[in-house]
């Protein structure tokens, strides 16, 4: 699987850095202790939701300097062999919280997928490509506080030797939120990830999994399905 590559937004920066192997052992050697009950439970649940079938999902090393508690996910959408998006997404956990976050935790995430050029330069592009995060999330009525993110489209030009290939555009949500902690300080994570499976979906151009799901925006077909 391809996983996303890139620098999130909210200082989530390093997401590349990390040797790690995504479970909550590496977060324990790093902080030289056990992780909280609330983290581990967040992180059980993650690995325990079950998502809709077209979106394969793997552990993926987690950042270090982020928080003292992470953990990371990496999916793609994939009709048979070939990748329609991909995209990254961390747990955070500061147990003592953050002002920022004004919160424990925090999910950051990176989710990316090509675009046909002319789709790209449709100028709402941005507002709408934000409005599939926020709706899938709504969607699912999840509380979430803190919003913050990038969207960016950038165009591909191919001169000389490579003339031939056709221009290439791609979409990149950056993003990152507050999750609200439940009962015993623990956020509903699998609820949260199957609404960023939602984003994933919507990038790749799915249709919506049920009718909980129609309220998303929706553009029209992105470009065709990339070779894994």
């Amino acid at each position: 699987m391809a996983a996303a590559q890139g620098r999130l937004s909210d200082g989530a920066g390093g997401m590349d850095e990390s040797k790690d192997t995504g479970d909550i052992g590496d977060a324990e050697r790093h902080t030289g202790g056990t992780a909280p009950l609330p983290f581990r439970a967040a992180v059980d649940a993650l690995r325990a939701a079950r998502l809709r079938p077209q979106i394969e999902v793997d552990p993926t090393p987690a950042p270090k300097r982020l928080a003292p508690f992470a953990y990371a996910l990496e999916a793609a959408v994939v009709d048979g062999e070939q990748e329609l998006a991909d995209g990254r997404l961390v747990l955070l956990h500061d147990p003592a919280g953050h002002d920022a976050w004004r919160g424990t935790f925090r999910l950051v995430t990176l989710v990316r997928a090509e675009l046909e050029p002319e789709m790209a330069a449709d100028p709402l592009l941005p507002d709408v490509c934000w409005t599939w995060l926020t709706g899938a999330l709504q969607a699912r009525g999840l509380a979430y506080g803190e919003p913050s993110g990038t969207v960016t489209r950038a165009s591909s030009h191919h001169f000389g030797g490579l003339s031939a290939r056709p221009p290439a555009s791609q979409i990149e949500i950056r993003a990152s939120w507050t999750p609200r902690e439940g009962l015993g300080g623990i956020p509903d994570t699998a609820a949260h990830l199957a609404s960023w499976c939602d984003l994933l979906a919507q990038v790749a151009g799915l249709p919506p999994a049920g009718p909980g799901d129609a309220s998303v925006v929706t553009l029209p077909q992105r470009r065709g399905p990339q070779s894994r």
